[in-house]
């Protein structure tokens, strides 16, 4: 490669990636800034690398470029995803996903070693390759586009990619790496149509991880292990495009990077707030944590795993809600709640409304003189007060005034 031209230019492809890249880069560096406490320099020192590779990637114009700016976004893969390098589970699951990618990235070799015999390192040079080479070429950037976008059968990495930080996730799976494995193909489509078998190839590998994905996503009960098998799934769409119609691709490649970031950085907040990436305990979760969820009505596990799959779900808003999700409907018995106000005996003069002001101070003046019996009055009128809607916040401790 001595002697070979470096090129970068941003045409019209690159001007469409390159502001996207950047823009989703900037909100998951802006999450990361409030979700990474430990390490702070050196994971932002690596997030940065890792953008520079990936906008090199995007720009480049000659093979020397490209296989610069692969290299450097696989090996910050690795230092990212294993960034809890404490722990042996993490530090695994990135030499998973950087051992898997680099035996598609063998392909770039290859198609660098067809662009030499042929005479041109230029990307736009490759689809007039002399034949033999050309297939060569077209062979080793699609193993290298299948690696990197986790198409079948390379897709297995990025399950095991989902023990990295949450930012992580969101910035590898939505417009860095993954995207630049589709965004690879839809750069050579020229060289797919040259030797007309590349392009079937490419479609049919895209539609199968597409089908095949989708309904790994349907099937999961992890919130991360969703995401992940979709994004397999999403950019099968993206290769599928990239053989039979690239301009869909591109449209498709953008608007998942900014959807997947948004899904990830959701998923973050989800995971702080809960604790846990179970899919049924985000029943009730939006009621819960308004900030994050937002006054979400009807949701349920299911919606979530058809729109991330890629299947259209339409929830009508008579949707039946889970008595978990409803604060006082009685659970098992849907719809049911318990009686409002304390029962009264036969003939007793009605009281003041439960949970009012008038009971409240006179529940405060009786602690005062009976402390016992004031205490249990106190746990009665916090009770009543919870059923009448005035009371405290769900979990918090009944208040013992004089107690």
């Amino acid at each position: 490669l001595a002697g070979a031209r470096w090129g970068l230019s941003v045409d019209g492809l690159a001007a469409l990636v390159v502001p996207a890249v950047a823009s989703v880069a900037l909100l998951v560096l802006a999450y990361a800034a409030a979700e990474i406490h430990r390490d702070r320099s050196r994971f932002h020192g690596l997030m940065l690398v890792f953008l520079a590779a990936v906008l090199l990637t995007a720009t480049a114009t000659t093979l020397p470029v490209l296989l610069l700016g692969w290299e450097i976004m696989g090996g910050m893969s690795y230092a990212l995803i294993a960034y809890h390098w404490r722990r042996d589970d993490a530090v695994a699951a990135g030499g998973t996903a950087f051992l898997t990618t680099r035996a598609g990235d063998l392909g770039l070799y290859l198609a660098a070693g067809a662009g030499l015999a042929g005479g041109t390192l230029d990307l736009t040079g490759f689809a007039g390759l002399p034949p033999g080479w050309r297939d060569v070429a077209a062979g080793g950037v699609l193993a290298a586009g299948f690696g990197k976008a986790a198409q079948l059968p390379f897709s297995f990495w990025l399950s095991r990619a989902m023990l990295g930080p949450s930012p992580v996730s969101a910035l590898l799976h939505s417009a860095a790496m993954v995207a630049m494995g589709g965004y690879l193909l839809v750069r050579l489509h020229p060289l797919l149509v040259a030797t007309g078998w590349a392009v079937d190839v490419a479609a049919w590998g895209g539609a199968v991880t597409t089908l095949a994905l989708g309904a790994v996503a349907l099937a999961q009960t992890d919130l991360k292990q969703l995401l992940a098998a979709s994004t397999s799934a999403q950019l099968g769409y993206v290769v599928l495009g990239a053989a039979v119609a690239p301009a869909g691709a591109v449209a498709h490649l953008i608007g998942h990077a900014a959807t997947k970031a948004l899904l990830f950085l959701a998923a973050g907040a989800w995971l702080t707030a809960l604790g846990t990436r179970r899919l049924s305990a985000l029943l009730g979760a939006g009621r819960r944590y308004p900030l994050v969820g937002g006054r979400v009505r009807g949701w349920r596990p299911g919606t979530g795993r058809g729109a991330a799959a890629g299947v259209v779900v339409h929830q009508g808003r008579g949707a039946r809600r889970s008595p978990r999700a409803v604060p006082g409907v009685v659970p098992g018995r849907p719809g049911r709640r318990p009686a409002r106000g304390p029962l009264r005996r036969p003939g007793a003069r009605p009281g003041p409304a439960p949970g009012s002001a008038r009971d409240r101070i006179r529940v405060r003046h009786r602690a005062r003189r009976h402390p016992r019996g004031g205490r249990r009055a106190a746990g009665a009128a916090g009770a009543a007060g919870g059923r009448s809607g005035r009371a405290r916040r769900p979990g918090a401790a009944a208040a013992v005034p004089g107690g």
